[in-house]
């Protein structure tokens, strides 16, 4: 019999909270756990998940704590949202306490290894007595891995990129057109990537969203670039999202979902970290790059880490590498040595399971 778990998230800005939060929540109900996920905005599970979902999982709105809930064996609040008051003592009065975890943000930085695991006692507070505990994604055996649902990739092997693409009114102009999918933040770098792309033989993907709405933009004032082929695609469910990936030859991603996702389609990709005004993303960024290319052809790596630094502002465009044939091959291989880790939901399904 699986364990009643809490989910709380709150949806600040871009839905990647949100959308690793459904994630989590989906793979914890497919393998036979009892989710509720407490949201402040569930608008964007409309499109994001739509109906009909996965059973086993309850969508509560963020708020007070109903009266006949049943006790939580885990609880995690996601990127430091912080608990409701009320709810924290009411796991504060359980006959036996859940499991507290918060679910950090995704980092290749050093102080992952060192911080994923350690508690964090509640001395005050509705929570007195109580403790938390930090649960890190991350890249290594000593972190708290990625997400990655069973099957994942069994159902990329049988996957028919031209079908699906097909059924969503997309044509691959010739069969040597290269396909593009964008999504994106705000990038003052976007009208050099569709430069760069223009002259290029391929079909650019534009998801929904704010990335899309400046293409549009500048549709209407017949601003972008000669020769450039480009579609708008409606908003994808996370499934439809996955296939998109899994059906393009070269990815442009962003946040921390799709990030995590682009890595398990093992096609070449571009990162576009969120950015922070303090500059904090900059390491972040340079911290992965030097795990995901250590071991890569020189002439490859030069050419990824000019183009995501100059995709992430960190320098002057100075073109678009095209994807090479050791391009395809190293997301291939990066993506085979990710799946050695065990993955996030097994990890926090035996860390439930060893504090039961």
């Amino acid at each position: 019999m699986g364990m009643q778990w809490d989910l709380f998230c709150r949806v600040i800005d871009n839905y990647g909270d949100i959308g690793v939060s459904w994630r989590l929540a989906r793979d914890l109900a497919a393998r036979g756990q009892g989710v509720r996920l407490w949201l402040d905005d569930a608008a964007p599970l409309q499109w994001m998940a739509p109906q009909p979902r996965p059973a086993g999982i309850e969508v509560l709105a963020w708020g007070d704590t109903p009266a006949d809930l049943s006790d939580s064996d885990v609880v995690i609040e996601t990127f430091g949202c912080e608990l409701p008051e009320a709810f924290i003592a009411r796991m504060a009065a359980q006959a036996r306490p859940p499991l507290w975890l918060n679910l950090e943000y995704l980092s290749a930085e050093a102080y992952v290894e060192r911080s994923h695991g350690l508690a964090s006692p509640q001395f005050s507070g509705p929570g007195r007595g109580l403790a938390k505990s930090f649960f890190y994604p991350g890249f290594t055996e000593r972190t708290g891995g990625l997400l990655r649902e069973p099957g994942l990739l069994q159902a990329q092997a049988g996957f028919d990129a031209s079908a699906w693409l097909a059924a969503k009114g997309v044509q691959r102009p010739t069969p040597q057109t290269q396909i593009v999918s964008l999504f994106a933040y705000p990038n003052a770098a976007l009208p050099d990537l569709l430069a760069s792309l223009a002259q290029q033989d391929c079909l650019l993907l534009v998801c929904a969203g704010q990335v899309q709405e400046e293409m549009l933009a500048l549709s209407r004032a017949q601003a972008l670039p000669a020769g450039l082929l480009w579609q708008a695609l409606p908003y994808l469910s996370q499934s439809d999202f996955d296939h998109l990936l899994w059906a393009c030859d070269f990815n442009f991603v962003r946040g921390e979902d799709s990030f995590v996702r682009a890595q398990w389609a093992g096609k070449p990709f571009a990162w576009q970290i969120y950015p922070q005004t303090d500059g904090a993303h900059a390491p972040k960024l340079e911290a992965f790059m030097g795990r995901w290319l250590a071991g890569a052809d020189s002439t490859m790596a030069a050419d990824y880490r000019q183009l995501w630094r100059s995709w992430n502002g960190l320098q002057a465009w100075q073109g678009l590498p095209w994807p090479r044939t050791q391009a395809l091959r190293h997301a291939q291989d990066w993506r085979d040595l990710l799946t050695q880790q065990n993955d996030l939901t097994s990890q926090l399904l035996g860390l439930a399971h060893k504090t039961s």
